[in-house]
């Protein structure tokens, strides 16, 4: 077997039609992630794209939405505790779940109502 997975490399979220700005703000300014630009032939179709670590987040326009409420990206993240001091004064308010052995976590939903988790291996 000659082939081999390298790992992910982007992650496409839905979000409802002119949702753009939204994200933006989201994702851009609150996050911080860095918004890449999207090839010309698929800047029609509307969403953003957005840099997270090594890997992508794509913000897809979905006609007839509906957000994903179980299904999820996991994003790690360095020093989870004040990734949680941030959105907490962003007014935005982490959801914790069941504990997952070596890990702390969070869940946070995008302005969507899409469902986030972050995490920090210990």
């Amino acid at each position: 077997m000659g082939f081999r997975f390298l790992g992910i490399d982007h992650v496409q979220l839905a979000g409802p039609p002119g949702c753009e700005l939204v994200a933006r703000h989201f994702f851009g300014d609150i996050l911080g992630w860095v918004e890449l630009p999207k090839p010309e032939h698929l800047q029609r179709r509307g969403g953003l794209w957005f840099q997270c670590g090594s890997q992508q987040v794509h913000i897809g326009i979905q006609e007839d939405f509906v957000p994903a409420s179980k299904a999820h990206p996991a994003f790690h993240v360095a020093d989870l505790a004040d990734f949680r001091a941030h959105v907490l004064q962003h007014g935005l308010e982490p959801i914790d779940d069941e504990p997952l052995p070596g890990a702390d976590r969070f869940y946070l939903r995008d302005p969507f109502g899409n469902r986030l988790e972050f995490l920090e291996w210990q």
